[in-house]
C-alpha cells in the first residue's frame, strides 16, 4: 500500500482550486492534479506493508493526543480544529528550476506544521525515512514534466495571488494512493479526529 497521511480540501473548493488551475492551462509541460483530491500532504510514507497500519494507527493517535503549537507569545496549544485559508502561489524547487506548482496556506500554518512534526517524530520512531526538505503547507496543482511552459508558469506565480478559500480542518486521514494510467486515486484508510 502506498500511503500518506494528509489533510483534505473539502469538495466546494475543488471548483476554486480548478480555476486556479486553469491560469496555468496555456503552459505546455505541466500535468494538473485532480481538484477533487486536492489536500495537503502532511507526510508521505510510501510503500508499507497493510500488517503495519496498527502502528501506524496508533501513532496517529498519539500526534493528535500530543499535538501542540508555540503561539507567539509563548503559549503553547493544543491542536484543535482550527481555520484554515487556502491561498497564494508557490514552486518547487524555485523559479528558475520548477518541477511543482502549489497553493499556500495563508492561515493555519503553525497547527499544519505542528502536525507534520509531531507525525515526522512518531513516523520515525517506526523506522520510517524523515523528511529531506523543510516542511511548506501546500496544495500541489501541477508538476511540471519540461520546462516548454516555464515562463507562463513563472508569470502566473509571480503575478497573481490567488484565493481559493477558508476550511475547517478537524481531522486528518491516512490516506492510500493508487497509481493508475489517469493518475493517482486517494482512499481514505483511516480518519483522525482533532479534538
Amino acid at each position: 500500500m502506498r500511503l500518506f497521511f494528509a489533510v483534505d480540501l473539502p469538495d466546494r473548493l475543488a471548483d476554486e482550486v480548478a480555476a486556479v488551475q486553469d491560469r496555468l492551462r496555456d503552459a505546455a509541460g505541466l500535468r494538473f492534479t485532480d481538484p477533487e483530491q486536492a489536500h495537503l500532504t502532511l507526510k508521505f510514507l510510501g510503500d508499507v506493508d497493510s500488517d503495519r497500519i496498527d502502528e501506524l494507527e496508533t501513532a496517529a493517535n498519539e500526534v493528535i493526543s500530543n499535538a501542540a503549537v508555540e503561539r507567539e507569545d509563548g503559549t503553547v496549544e493544543p491542536v484543535e480544529p482550527f481555520e484554515a485559508e487556502v491561498g497564494g502561489l508557490g514552486v518547487f524547487p524555485s523559479i528558475e528550476y520548477i518541477s511543482v506548482v502549489w497553493a499556500g496556506f495563508r492561515r493555519g500554518e503553525a497547527e499544519l506544521t505542528a502536525l507534520h512534526e509531531a507525525l515526522e517524530v512518531e513516523t520515525t520512531a517506526l523506522g520510517f525515512e524523515p523528511d529531506d526538505h523543510e516542511f511548506t503547507p501546500h496544495v500541489t496543482l501541477a508538476r511540471m514534466d519540461d520546462a516548454r511552459g516555464k515562463e507562463i508558469v513563472q508569470e502566473v506565480v509571480r503575478e497573481t495571488d490567488p484565493t481559493i478559500g477558508r476550511f475547517r480542518v478537524e481531522d486528518v486521514r491516512l490516506t492510500e494512493s493508487t497509481l493508475t494510467p489517469e493518475g493517482p486515486e486517494h482512499d481514505t484508510v483511516t480518519r483522525f479526529e482533532l479534538s
